[in-house]
């Protein structure tokens, strides 16, 4: 949602915390403003640390001229958070935590953030052998659905899905942290920006030109060191 005639950013986010939320313990500005990457559509990421609520919850509302997400914890509730974004590798809680300017703090803050950083740095838990043969199963599987795909309209979202595969197994064999939408290219750019461009440009090929050859490349390319493709003798679940 475009923003016309707000007010700048923090000033927006200081006086909307003060209006719906006077009595918190502590208040961040997260998101895209914070990192310079804000654009006409950008709204304001705020974190709210209030004694006073039972449980978390997230809500979407316009105020000051601006689109507003704000995610609302209690003095325990975001550690559930930091632990789930943690074990799915996408640690979107301990990074708005992380890069947040603070809007208001009653002196717990410094502490919260310290926390969301010691898991940043720490990084996610290493797939086991199983796991990563599964991957490599479930990419082969759809790198031949690619391959031998004739319909247009199917292999663009077999095309999808196979971008999405590989870069989560580059980046979880790394023991990289993973992101969804715009934070897939974020997260392979900040581990391997080289990859990320060829991977990219791989698969623009495809979609502009339906030349597939590159990316075929590219997937074998990231299979090889952990034995290249997988179908035979595969299987899950059997015992």
């Amino acid at each position: 949602m475009a923003n016309l005639n707000h007010l700048q950013p923090i000033k927006a986010a200081q006086q909307f915390i003060h209006k719906h939320y006077p009595y918190c313990q502590g208040a961040l500005l997260a998101g895209s403003v914070v990192r310079g990457e804000a654009t006409e559509t950008s709204d304001l990421d705020i974190v709210i640390f209030d004694s006073h609520i039972q449980s978390s919850y997230r809500e979407s509302l316009i105020d000051f001229g601006w689109a507003i997400e704000v995610f609302v914890h209690n003095l325990r509730s975001y550690k559930h958070f930091f632990e789930s974004d943690c074990e799915r590798a996408i640690p979107s809680m301990p990074r708005m935590v992380s890069e947040g300017i603070i809007l208001k703090d009653d002196g717990i803050i410094d502490s919260i953030k310290k926390e969301a950083r010691a898991l940043l740095d720490q990084g996610p838990e290493e797939w086991a052998a199983e796991t990563v043969k599964t991957k490599r199963y479930f990419i082969t599987d759809t790198l031949d659905d690619f391959i031998g795909c004739s319909s247009r309209a199917e292999e663009l979202f077999i095309a999808n899905t196979l971008a999405e595969l590989v870069s989560e197994f580059v980046l979880r064999t790394n023991r990289q942290w993973v992101g969804a939408s715009k934070w897939v290219v974020r997260s392979l750019t900040q581990y391997d920006a080289e990859f990320a461009t060829h991977l990219v440009e791989a698969f623009d090929l495809f979609y502009r030109k339906g030349d597939k050859k590159e990316v075929i490349q590219l997937v074998d390319h990231v299979l090889e060191p952990f034995g290249g493709r997988l179908f035979d003798g595969f299987s899950l679940g059997k015992t």
